[in-house]
């Protein structure tokens, strides 16, 4: 009877209180990067990324399955996205990803980079044809043109966000300039993306399978 009376408490209480899946929470860092998971992870892993890399795009997509849906889901492990801006596509795709806010970017920029071989080559393929043009714009209107140019702002319409948010991200020169800053501020030794840190240690340059066992090491589950 008592082990009886037992079970149905454990099974009360885990009904009562269901893991929180980490993934789902996002935070804003004071320099304007977003902090992915659990803010009080063991684990902390920094990654400097580009949307027009093909390298983060492809990590991306292959860590998806266990740093996203079990490292950082559990709370053991946290993602610092700070951006490595290359080139205006790369600024247009970032504005995008971050206008959906902290609980969307996640899922915006695991979307941004799922499409890109898509989105790319027609932002490029754009800016061939109207590069003179588009060129006269301010800057903010350079930025959008581009998105719109290159499937990007119908991708994240796609996602929810309506087109006058959209215009209103873009026009946020204050926003335009933190996710510059992440750039200017990266440490000198970034010479390429994705480059990572893991508890404030740099990674080697690596995909998902070499440093999923570093992440394991330092506590990762």
């Amino acid at each position: 009877m008592r082990l009886l009376l037992a079970l149905v408490s454990v099974v009360l209480l885990t009904g009562a209180a269901p893991r929180r899946d980490w993934n789902a929470v996002a935070t804003k860092t004071p320099a304007g990067a977003y902090v992915i998971g659990n803010p009080a992870a063991r684990v902390k892993l920094v990654e400097y990324a580009s949307y027009t890399c093909s390298h983060c795009a492809a990590f991306s997509g292959d860590s998806e399955a266990v740093l996203h849906k079990q490292m950082i889901a559990s709370g053991s492990t946290s993602l610092e996205i700070r951006h490595f801006i290359r080139d205006k596509l790369d600024l247009a795709a970032a504005v995008l990803a971050r206008c959906t806010g902290p609980k969307g970017f996640a899922g915006t920029t695991a979307a941004i980079f799922a499409a890109q071989p898509s989105w790319l080559q027609r932002g490029i393929d754009f800016q061939q044809a109207n590069g003179a043009r588009i060129g006269l714009y301010p800057t903010q209107a350079q930025l959008r043109a581009n998105a719109d140019g290159a499937g990007l702002t119908a991708l994240v319409k796609a996602r929810g966000l309506s087109d006058a948010a959209i215009g209103a991200c873009f026009a946020d020169q204050a926003e335009i300039d933190r996710i510059v800053a992440l750039t200017a501020n990266a440490p000198s030794e970034i010479d390429s993306t994705p480059t990572f840190y893991v508890n404030g240690k740099r990674a080697p340059h690596a995909a998902w399978k070499q440093l999923e066992p570093a992440l394991r090491a330092a506590g990762a589950r």
